[in-house]
């Protein structure tokens, strides 16, 4: 059945192409309105906290309820949310104070949301008769296709109509991913999950995970980048577009060169996924995307050498969520998808709320170039895991059972 895998690219093409437009937007308004960096990371924080919390203890209710039900109820009040942040602006009635807890809410709302979507990833491949890493990789380019147009759509709309009424968009977007979920997404069974207590329910998704050493390498390694990920793109790369005497145009140019580039890689990866050595096209991938991306904006490389360190970046980094979504879904019994793969999220986007801050300190304690060579550098020695740690290397092994034997579902 094709309409579900139609379904659900579309539902998260929507989605993320709405939230990458307001990811731009709320902390170019904040960084404008005070012109202080940390303000503006202090927002990231009131966005992602909520988010990683909601998305690590909302797996149980995933399996519970089904994901479709989650995804359109989750969609359907952020609508709400982020409508009224452009109304309280045309009425000069937005502050911080006021601000921080509709973001929080969003984060709150968008977490379990996105976790919904991503769970229905096996049950969609399998009724469309696909292989995990064409699913995945394939979710992989609609990912970074939506990042690349919301982030392009962001700088246009904040140039020309202002970050406040840009959200409009958003809200449009959140809007017609509902009805998209509505229609096409299968209204998955709880494969009995209901049976046992909440805590339980999340305790036993804990515990596998916690003994998985594939996969609790993987989020470690990616909880570490994702802090300096977000370093950078929330508080570094707009603050040098600002010192650099640019607008939120080239912002949104860069992050989508970046994101655009990443659409051939994971398009790449989807069509030759099963076939790729997984921890060496990791490895690489990671090393390419990481400190490179720091240092060009920290030597003040010109805009087309800028252009083109983003667009390698981004093609490598598109191999790297389907080999990891194809990884996680491979080793996770289809009974625990929701409560693992949210376990995975959230502790993969942990310290994301926290990057925004980090960056805003680090350039206020030792200013922007100092700040993109440290986190650069840190970003590289996280980069070296998988040549450090003996977990990486089962990468490329099938899970195997107790007796054994390869796993089957």
């Amino acid at each position: 059945m094709k309409r579900p895998l139609l379904a659900l690219i579309l539902a998260q093409a929507l989605s993320l192409t709405g939230t990458r437009l307001s990811t731009v937007a709320i902390p170019w308004l904040v960084l404008t309105t005070t012109g202080d960096p940390v303000l503006t990371g202090l927002v990231g924080l009131a966005e992602m906290l909520p988010y990683v919390l909601a998305k690590a203890l909302g797996g149980p209710w995933v399996d519970r309820l089904g994901a479709r039900t989650i995804s359109l109820w989750c969609d359907l009040v952020s609508l709400a949310a982020i409508g009224i942040i452009p109304v309280l602006e045309g009425f000069d009635l937005l502050s911080l104070p006021v601000l921080l807890p509709l973001v929080a809410v969003l984060g709150m709302l968008r977490g379990p949301s996105d976790v919904a979507k991503y769970s229905l990833v096996p049950e969609v491949a399998r009724r469309a008769g696909l292989r995990l890493e064409r699913v995945t990789g394939t979710m992989g380019a609609v990912e970074r296709l939506a990042s690349t147009v919301g982030a392009a759509a962001a700088g246009a709309l904040i140039a020309l109509i202002g970050a406040g009424p840009a959200l409009i968009v958003n809200a449009v977007t959140l809007a017609l991913s509902a009805l998209v979920v509505a229609w096409g997404l299968p209204r998955a069974a709880s494969a009995g999950a209901a049976a046992l207590p909440y805590r339980q329910q999340l305790r036993e998704g804990w515990n596998f995970l916690r003994h998985d050493p594939v996969l609790m390498g993987i989020v470690i390694m990616v909880m570490i980048t994702n802090l300096f990920d977000q370093a950078h793109a929330a508080v570094m790369l707009p603050v040098w577009v600002q010192t650099h005497g640019h607008d939120a145009a080239l912002l949104g140019l860069l992050l989508a060169i970046m994101s655009g580039a990443s659409i051939a890689g994971s398009l790449l990866a989807g069509a030759t996924g099963e076939r790729l050595p997984r921890l060496l096209v990791y490895t690489a991938a990671y090393l390419i995307v990481g400190f490179p991306r720091f240092a060009v904006f920290a030597f003040e490389a010109p805009l087309a050498l800028i252009a083109t360190v983003l667009v390698i970046g981004g093609f490598a980094s598109g191999f790297l969520n389907p080999i990891l979504s194809a990884i996680s879904f491979e080793r996770t019994p289809a009974a625990l998808v929701g409560r693992v793969m949210a376990l995975i999220g959230a502790i993969s986007w942990g310290l994301i709320p926290f990057g925004g801050l980090v960056g805003g300190a680090l350039i206020a304690g030792l200013g922007l170039d100092a700040a993109l060579l440290i986190a650069g550098g840190c970003y590289l020695v996280v980069t070296l895991m998988p040549l450090a740690l003996p977990s990486f290397r089962q990468f490329d092994r099938p899970p195997l059972n107790a007796a054994g034997e390869i796993a089957k579902e």
